[in-house]
């Protein structure tokens, strides 16, 4: 089933970046930190540009585990946001961020020689939030951003790092 969503959301961005004008595709590493995971994550992220104010950005963050109750948290997550450009100059652009979420949790508690419990659930959800990249006349972009996942307990995820123009 991971594998399947995986490859359907490859080939739709793909589709995406083929059929488009291309202008400054990206492709960055990042540093998180989600409110409700208690956790900092890095992650990756590409942007492909679509329309002149439009691009699709597909990203994926990785929480690092955390010991919480005794047991072992793993938190990972899957983003496709479109960003819309609200000021995009040779200094700054600023945009606005929505777009789908798919979140997996997994919890390990206990001995696995005494009956330990292993749980796990994956969750599709809302991002809505902004972000602005710094151009800095180089190949290299700064950026930062901020979204709310909205799933069940909802999440801010704060996040910041560089893009690399291909």
């Amino acid at each position: 089933m991971k594998t399947k969503l995986l490859a359907a959301i490859f080939f739709f961005f793909t589709g995406i970046y083929v059929s488009s004008a291309q202008q400054d595709t990206r492709i960055g590493v990042m540093l998180n930190y989600g409110t409700e995971v208690e956790a900092i994550g890095a992650g990756a992220n590409a942007e492909f540009p679509i329309l002149e104010n439009l691009s699709i950005s597909p990203a994926f963050i990785y929480y690092f585990p955390g010991d919480q109750y005794g047991g072992s948290l793993n938190w990972w997550e899957i983003n496709g946001n479109a960003n819309y450009y609200f000021v995009n100059n040779e200094n700054l652009g600023f945009y606005g961020l929505g777009g789908l979420n798919y979140t997996q949790v997994s919890f390990d508690w206990g001995d696995e020689s005494f009956g330990g419990v292993e749980s796990s659930d994956g969750r599709f959800g809302l991002n809505l939030g902004a972000g602005a990249n710094f151009n800095i006349d180089s190949n290299i972009t700064p950026f930062a951003e901020v979204k709310y996942v909205i799933i069940d307990g909802g999440q801010l995820v704060l996040g910041a790092g560089v893009k690399f123009s291909l």
